[in-house]
């Protein structure tokens, strides 16, 4: 099972890995939900990193539909963090029916060729998110789907959760299971739906704001939970 931490900068990646993370999700923006983060930053944050770090492909928080303007800027960034030695990236896109944009999916994965890919959570503002799960298998390269089944946060949509992670079982794609997971809800989660992987951002900070460090208790907390169901 992983447990994936969200980063704003080198000291979170550092003080993640130290405290038990297994793959770090690089952003910049958060207050936005997350940004492209800089060259400079990136390049710090691979640096840091003894785990795989995977960084946000997202030019603007104005939506998760793109202009032809917006992918060109897509695609140099996923060039750039190629170069910086990013282990992946973490993208999506929509067209303004709700759907997945497959026309820009797939010239953002040609340019994503060996680079480990998750679809963010893009994916709940979709209206057919088990349609769209069948279809994105489809994409070898995409590894996994970051959702909370739905835009409500995921202990509120623990069925619709055990499902996608149903539907997705032999598959190319793992359930990464994010946004309002705690300390407190992860067990119930993990019991209940069966996702092999999940994402904590605020929650495991002291004070539950990205303006505080990672704290050392709630990630121990985590690490436990996580390890007694890998174990079971």
């Amino acid at each position: 099972m992983i447990l994936e931490v969200i980063a704003i900068n080198a000291a979170d990646v550092k003080a993640a890995a130290r405290l038990g993370a297994d793959r770090i999700e690089l952003v910049t923006g958060i207050a936005e939900g997350g940004l492209t983060p800089s060259v400079g930053l990136i390049e710090a944050a691979v640096a840091a990193a003894n785990i795989p770090v995977n960084v946000m492909v997202r030019p603007h928080s104005q939506s998760f539909c793109y202009s032809d303007e917006d992918l060109g800027v897509m695609l140099r960034d996923i060039e750039a963090i190629r170069r910086a030695g990013a282990a992946g990236i973490v993208l999506g896109a929509l067209t303004s029916a709700g759907g997945i944009h497959f026309p820009a999916l797939e010239k953002l994965l040609a340019a994503a060729e060996g680079l480990d890919v998750t679809f963010h959570r893009a994916f709940d503002e979709v209206r057919d998110q088990l349609g769209a799960l069948q279809a994105l298998t489809a994409y070898s390269p995409i590894s996994r789907i970051l959702t909370s089944g739905g835009r409500a946060p995921a202990p509120r949509a623990i069925a619709r959760l055990r499902e996608l992670n149903e539907s997705a079982r032999h598959t190319n794609l793992r359930i990464l299971a994010g946004h309002g997971l705690t300390p407190d809800t992860l067990d119930e989660v993990l019991r209940e739906t069966g996702v092999p992987e999940v994402h904590f951002g605020s929650a495991i900070r002291e004070d539950n704001t990205f303006a505080s460090p990672i704290s050392a208790v709630k990630m121990q907390v985590v690490r436990k939970i996580i390890d007694s169901h890998t174990s079971a």
